[in-house]
């Protein structure tokens, strides 16, 4: 999995209520999720995120709750791939079920705010493309590429099924 985008970066504890406010979890639309994501920590970030972007956090990366609003939130606001240099736990397997690719990168700090990041995920690096530095990442075991490139673990179990 190769994936290209520019990095918005957030720091340390970022918790599913800053991801997606309380007040909005009466949806599950993705496309309203997302144009609501990050707006009490970071107004405006929906209109700034174009398709493709990356999230880049700090360390305990979606900690909070258990809810899955807050990765429909980032997926619906188009960006492609979070990054940080780790995450809850609950957050992590709630970005698999749903097909959002995400990853630890211990060196995550090193990105800085509108770098363009090329991720190839096989392999497990990410390459800085502003600067040319290259900064190790884990890798997608290929049961987990299969559930996000399936678009999410129901889909992913659909298929399985089919195949049975």
């Amino acid at each position: 999995m190769l994936i290209i985008g520019k990095a918005h970066k957030f720091g340390d504890h970022i918790n599913t209520d800053d991801i997606i406010a309380a007040k909005y979890l009466d949806s599950q639309d993705p496309a309203f999720l997302g144009s609501k994501c990050m707006e009490n920590i970071a107004p405006g970030f929906s209109k700034q995120a174009k398709k493709g972007d990356i999230i880049v956090g700090g360390k305990n990366f979606g900690c909070g709750s258990s809810r899955e609003h807050a990765p429909w939130a980032i997926k619906g606001a188009g960006i492609s791939l979070v990054i940080a240099e780790s995450f809850a736990r609950i957050f992590y397997r709630n970005c698999i079920n749903i097909g959002l690719p995400i990853l630890v990168c211990k060196q995550a700090k090193k990105i800085k705010a509108g770098q363009t990041l090329k991720v190839d995920a096989d392999r497990g690096y990410i390459e800085i493309l502003d600067t040319g530095e290259k900064l190790i990442s884990d890798k997608f075991p290929d049961f987990i590429k299969g559930i996000i490139l399936s678009g999410g673990l129901m889909n992913w179990l659909k298929n399985k099924r089919r195949k049975l």
